[in-house]
């Protein structure tokens, strides 16, 4: 399976390569763009004392003087990665701490286990399984990013849709389209927007309620869509573009069927999930009440990992293991956003970014607000294509998009809302994304034949997104 996801993703350049290539890009950049800066003043905000630009204060900057060079070399390209990784030091450490504390909770299987234990009790009651499902996938992409974490389920779901009448595309789009969709409505996701949220200086999620309502109305579209799919192809099973295929998968999951999963619901796993959500609670709380920040939130999540570790009964070096095991999954994600971050030292060095600035502002002066935010979110789709990863999109763009939107008067939130929308929605299209790759070959499904089925679906997705992140700017600071 992952052989057959490299080779389907190997024509694009891999993201850390990416990466150094824009490094690289605007290192140039800075030889060619005239060089210069806002005045910046002090200011007291609700998140504290902040440096804000005054608008119209932009003036041009020699690139040569007794100071120094600006324009950036082959020193500055190569030292770039180390400096972003160091002047992101807060948001690494995040998404790295996260990673080990994730792993703790995977390790003893309670979300498994207890997915199952509910698809199990709802088996011979079809209408009341797909909403269901759906609803728990989606909230696993709002609150925690779940996306990895959806590819054991392909092979414990797909014989269990089927057995009910249904074909492999809706047992794909069942966990695919519910995770994706949550992920795209973020409210607590610490992968996208709380990531996104700290590199724009904003704290405490401030549109949190709203951002729950867009997760209900994002959740309902799919399970609308997944529904009248389904009960089209159960009412007529040669209706399904995956019929002829689905005679064979059919004969091979009735040969594999009869074997059972070892994980069973226990009291342990529900001790786990009742823990897991006194701590989403808490944290929730924290940032609705106190204005939490990434520190707290680690706080909340590492807490929340010791604890389920330890009413599951594991020991010293096994708690220490799986923590360890967990960051070395989230590395690849953490280091890329120092990377990422190491494109910004570049353009700062050069003094180009606020010129970028300037001239997106001078461009964009007059614009409704509903037309920037549309822009925003089209321009995230478009280079998602290239760049999937949530953090190092956030990386990569929100300190350049934040001032911006900043010195136009638009509520950053706004910015926020564009980029989870854009970022994240194009991923349901995008072959790009590793997730999309591999649960279609879990499923046995061409992507061509999902892109048929599902490109309708897209245009309402898309435009309520750009709604969305028109009201998120009307909304008060």
């Amino acid at each position: 399976m992952s052989e057959m996801i490299k080779q389907k993703v190997s024509k694009f350049p891999h993201v850390y390569t990416l990466s150094f290539l824009l490094i690289i890009v605007f290192a140039i950049l800075t030889w060619i763009l005239p060089s210069g800066s806002f005045e910046r003043e002090l200011v007291e905000t609700n998140v504290g004392e902040r440096n804000v630009v005054i608008p119209g204060s932009y003036q041009r900057v020699d690139k040569i003087s007794e100071d120094g060079d600006l324009r950036q070399g082959i020193m500055a390209v190569l030292m770039a990665p180390t400096r972003g990784v160091q002047n992101a030091a807060d948001v690494v450490a995040f998404v790295i701490l996260i990673g080990g504390t994730f792993a703790l909770i995977n390790k003893t299987g309670a979300i498994a286990a207890g997915m199952k234990k509910v698809i199990a009790k709802l088996k011979h009651r079809s209408v009341l399984l797909i909403p269901i499902v759906m609803v728990l996938f989606a909230l696993g992409g709002t609150s925690f990013g779940m996306a990895e974490e959806t590819l054991p389920f392909y092979a414990i779901l797909l014989p269990i849709i089927m057995g009910m009448g249904y074909d492999s595309m809706t047992a794909f789009l069942l966990i695919f389209l519910s995770a994706t969709l949550g992920y795209s409505a973020s409210t607590t996701n610490p992968f996208s927007v709380l990531i996104a949220q700290g590199l724009a200086g904003i704290e405490g999620n401030p549109q949190l309620i709203f951002r729950y309502i867009q997760w209900a109305i994002y959740t309902a579209m799919g399970i609308g869509f997944v529904v009248f799919y389904a009960n089209k192809v159960k009412k007529n099973p040669k209706s399904s573009i995956m019929y002829e295929d689905d005679l064979a998968l059919r004969t091979e999951l009735g040969e594999t069927n009869g074997q059972e999963e070892h994980n069973e619901f226990t009291n342990k796993h529900k001790l786990v999930l009742l823990v897991f959500a006194i701590g989403m609670i808490i944290m929730v709380y924290g940032l609705l009440t106190y204005g939490w920040y990434m520190d707290e939130i680690s706080m909340v999540f590492l807490g929340t990992g010791l604890a389920v570790a330890l009413v599951y009964g594991m020991r010293e070096q096994e708690i220490a293991t799986t923590f360890v095991d967990g960051m070395k999954d989230f590395v690849y994600a953490g280091i890329i956003i120092g990377v990422m971050r190491g494109i910004l030292v570049v353009a700062e060095d050069g003094m180009i970014m606020d010129t970028i600035l300037n001239t997106l502002v001078n461009a964009l002066q007059g614009v409704p607000t509903y037309i920037y935010t549309t822009l925003c979110s089209i321009f995230y789709s478009v280079l998602s294509i290239m760049l999937p990863s949530s953090s190092g999109m956030a990386a990569l763009t929100v300190p350049i998009f934040g001032p911006l939107t900043e010195i136009l008067g638009i509520n950053k939130e706004a910015l926020i809302t564009a980029y989870q929308y854009g970022n994240n929605n194009i991923s349901l299209l995008s072959p790009t994304n590793v997730i999309l790759v591999a649960g279609l070959g879990i499923c046995r499904i061409p992507i061509e034949r999902y892109w048929k089925v599902v490109w309708k679906f897209m245009i309402p997705v898309f435009v309520v997104g750009w709604i969305f992140a028109g009201i998120s700017a009307l909304l008060p600071y």
